[in-house]
């Protein structure tokens, strides 16, 4: 009994250390301290509304939404984001066509609609916000990463 006694005595030590470590390391990202205390959700950041295309950090990031989607119909019997970025409306609107790839399925054969697998736009494209980050950000964009000399040939050829 002894045996089971002591190695049990071991193992929960052992887990109490790593515990106290691996909490030391994560910092909390929300919520109150200690979690299980309620508290006031904080309010939503404002979504930025003033329609302009942000620039992509990276080939085929999917575009950032430069406008308010609140309340947009998405569902099995609409898609709101089709009444203006359909082919056959952007001249209209405005609004910049989806790609064709979001007609095609996944062996590359065009379609006649939408794609099933592209139906939910806000699986990839996600609307701006005034939100601050919740960490801090080292991201460098794809062109600050590039030679030099990638870089000024690339504007000069231009």
């Amino acid at each position: 009994m002894r045996p089971v006694f002591l190695a049990g005595s071991i193992l929960a030590v052992s887990l109490a250390a790593a515990g106290a470590l691996f909490a030391q390391d994560a910092p909390r990202l929300r919520g109150p301290e200690p979690f299980s205390l309620d508290a006031p959700a904080p309010p939503m950041p404002r979504p930025i509304t003033n329609d302009v295309r942000v620039r992509r950090n990276y080939p085929d990031q999917p575009p950032l939404i430069p406008h308010n989607v609140e309340g947009y119909a998405l569902d099995l019997n609409a898609n709101q984001c089709m009444t203006c970025h359909a082919r056959r409306f952007t001249e209209q609107s405005q609004a910049p066509m989806i790609s064709v790839t979001h007609y095609q399925d996944r062996d590359g054969t065009t379609l006649g609609g939408l794609a099933p697998r592209r139906y939910a736009c806000l699986a990839c494209h996600v609307p701006q916000t005034e939100a601050r980050p919740l960490v801090e950000n080292t991201f460098r964009d794809m062109d600050e990463l590039a030679e030099p000399e990638q870089r000024t040939g690339a504007r000069g050829r231009r």
